[in-house]
């Protein structure tokens, strides 16, 4: 007991600390109060490791453990909340990590939008106030053939403005084999709702006919004839469903708008590399009304959601006071029309847009890289057991569901390091290392790994295989705390 009011006397105060030669360099570089803050955060975890106590032997106090996690706390203050990471997982479309690669083309875009007054809604030729929706609308249109087409913040936004433009106080006819979730519990049937539209649902799970629409018709009630894609599930057996065909002529016999929802905007033809899901160039050719899509998804951009078809529909979406409340700002904007100039050359677009580079980079392709990996971090550590190994990648975003693409990838065990640990402190380095562990080995898949980025992971696994596992001492002499 006496130990530890003598320690607590110890105690530095505030002002004294900021004395420091390590702090009062810090301080050229960083907030004054949020050095005084992580001060005050370890000086009041050191007080209550005192009063926690129950050792016998006596305790000292190691200041400068103590300044070395004042000044770690300052620097993990400092990070920022959105930081890269490297994606070591081997899924493309990884939506915790924000989905889709830009171009480089598209990020230099975005960040001289970013930096400068732009032409938001400034037009040159007139001198006066232009659209935001000028940007990007005839080059969609040029690309993919439609009349006109205008972009929102993503493609839940693009089913909601949609309905509401054309079927408020309507029905909607789709089919319940389509009612999807699009991912964090938003529901077709709830966009529905919110758009005022009345969901009229037709057919079973797994068979709808047109004739199931048909019947389901009803004159001056019926708004919009829904067509869904089951991009993130597949009903596979005693299955049928309405063709978009169908669909088209029903439309044009009723007058009502054929809506399709392709959700993940696929623009060139993937077959050959296993990705069996229609483009929205196809779906087009059948004669639909209106076509929606993501834009951070297989179109390899930014999130959006995208929304191209007959001029006099879409017009009627722009009016719609929707329409404000669901655009985009200038950064996301100067991405998916500098995303869109990419399709401009259809061949060449499978290299420039990460997405699909990804998608159709060659077996062979991957394996030396991850043999490249390999060998440096065997030169650079012998913390670790290494070897090279065969994987499954997957695209991921809610699309492709069930596809899996070989590949490879560099297994790591630690000799004298649990896995946990590995992946747990990777996760923590400065640029984080996402990886996954299976089957008691850490694999990081070189599918989604650039190799301007090989260098960083071998960093990462330096550190990782240097930085001691056991407990180790922080405050005190005799007091220990876990790593």
């Amino acid at each position: 007991m006496d130990n530890k009011k003598e320690l607590l006397k110890q105690i530095p105060k505030i002002d004294e600390v900021l004395r420091d030669q390590h702090l009062f360099v810090l301080l050229k570089s960083t907030a004054r109060g949020l050095v005084v803050e992580s001060v005050r955060d370890v000086i009041d975890e050191f007080r209550g490791q005192i009063l926690k106590w129950q050792g016998n032997e006596p305790l000292t106090l190691n200041y400068d453990s103590m300044i070395d996690r004042i000044v770690a706390k300052i620097n993990n203050k400092k990070q920022k909340s959105l930081r890269p990471v490297i994606n070591g997982t081997g899924t493309i479309l990884h939506t915790n990590l924000g989905r889709a690669r830009l171009s480089m083309d598209t990020c230099k875009s975005v960040a001289e939008a970013a930096a400068s007054y732009s032409t938001l809604e400034y037009d040159l030729n007139q001198g006066a106030r232009g659209s935001r929706h000028n940007h990007i609308e005839k080059l969609i249109n040029k690309i993919i053939g439609t009349e006109a087409a205008m972009a929102v913040n993503n493609n839940a936004a693009a089913v909601l403005l949609c309905l509401s433009s054309l079927a408020n106080g309507k029905d909607v006819i789709v089919s319940r084999g389509e009612l999807v979730e699009i991912g964090g519990s938003f529901r077709i049937p709830e966009i529905m709702k919110q758009g005022g539209a009345n969901l009229t649902e037709v057919g079973t799970t797994n068979k709808t006919t047109i004739d199931d629409y048909r019947n389901a018709i009803l004159d001056d009630r019926t708004g919009v004839l829904l067509k869904v894609h089951t991009s993130n599930y597949k009903i596979m057996g005693f299955t049928a469903e309405a063709s978009l065909k169908e669909l088209v002529q029903l439309g044009n016999e009723t007058g009502i708008p054929v809506v399709y929802d392709i959700g993940s905007g696929l623009m060139v033809n993937l077959q050959q590399y296993g990705v069996d899901e229609p483009t929205v160039l196809e779906s087009l050719k059948s004669g639909i009304d209106v076509i929606l899509f993501s834009g951070d998804k297989l179109l390899g951009g930014p999130q959006a959601g995208i929304i191209a078809g007959k001029k006099k529909y879409i017009d009627k979406l722009k009016k719609h006071p929707l329409a404000r409340v669901v655009r985009l700002d200038k950064m996301t904007l100067a991405a998916l029309e500098a995303t869109f100039r990419e399709y401009l050359d259809m061949e060449k677009v499978k290299e420039t847009i990460p997405t699909l580079s990804m998608i159709t980079i060659s077996i062979e392709d991957i394996r030396k890289k991850a043999e490249q990996l390999a060998i440096m971090i065997e030169r650079s550590t012998e913390a670790f057991i290494v070897k090279v190994v065969e994987s499954l990648d997957q695209i991921g975003g809610g699309s492709t569901p069930n596809l899996f693409m070989p590949g490879y990838a560099v297994s790591i065990k630690g000799k004298d390091i649990p896995l946990d640990w590995i992946e747990r402190n990777l996760r923590r380095y400065e640029v984080p290392i996402i990886v996954r562990i299976n089957h008691d080995q850490i694999l990081i898949n070189l599918r989604t790994v650039n190799e301007d980025e090989l260098e960083k992971v071998v960093e990462a696994l330096i550190y990782v295989g240097q930085k001691p596992f056991h407990c180790e001492s922080k405050f005190l002499d005799g007091g220990n705390e876990d790593a």
